[in-house]
């Protein structure tokens, strides 16, 4: 569960986010509003990366202003288009982020081997196409034991093969491990793979759930 207290973020005076109070359940959430509302600044404060005004709890336990190291360890992000260092390999990538998580180990052979990145792993990043970033960029953001995992986009460059295995790691991982999932999209929800699913809109500066 995540809780905003306050929340407040605006570039340069023009105000992009303001909520006083909201709170995301456990579950798996469809972050939906059109280009520019503000969906990938709120992901971003949220997952730590940006800054902001106000307070994030996770579970109303950990703070991102009081417990940030700990409430980054727990909040996995990939953004919607992944930029990462060139003169680094896919495999080499992983370890680091592995390493960085504390992750078990070969937990990532799973997703390596259902999304079919063995092929190129071994190869400069310099040398991936958007898919094969994108790819990258979902599987790092399960690694490790994540209490939430926020997924900006993540549709976008993902090829029509590649939706029902991405579709299965979120169902997967909320049932197992019971792990929130933040998702946003300018579009509507469609997967039918993919259950239970609750929205969540972008309006008018603000949030609110989606009758």
């Amino acid at each position: 569960m995540l809780t905003l207290h306050n929340y407040h973020k605006a570039y340069n005076g023009h105000l992009i986010l303001d909520i006083p109070a909201f709170t995301i359940d456990s579950g798996v959430h469809w972050l939906r509003g059109h280009n520019g509302s503000g969906k990938s600044t709120f992901l971003k404060t949220v997952a730590g990366i940006i800054s902001f005004e106000g307070d994030i709890s996770l579970h109303n336990t950990l703070s991102i202003k009081k417990h940030p190291t700990d409430y980054r360890s727990a909040v996995n992000f990939a953004e919607a288009e992944p930029v990462f260092p060139d003169f680094l390999t896919g495999t080499e990538l992983i370890q680091l982020f592995k390493s960085a998580k504390e992750a078990p180990a070969r937990q990532e052979e799973q997703y390596v081997e259902s999304m079919g990145m063995s092929a190129y792993l071994s190869d400069r990043i310099s040398t991936y196409s958007s898919g094969m970033l994108k790819k990258l960029s979902l599987a790092l953001a399960f690694l490790g034991r994540p209490a939430c995992i926020l997924l900006d986009e993540p549709l976008t460059t993902l090829d029509v093969e590649s939706l029902p295995v991405l579709y299965a790691w979120i169902a997967d991982q909320h049932r197992q491990e019971g792990t929130t999932f933040v998702l946003s999209s300018h579009q509507a929800f469609e997967g039918e793979l993919l259950p239970d699913v609750r929205e969540i809109v972008v309006d008018r500066q603000t949030l609110r759930h989606a009758l």
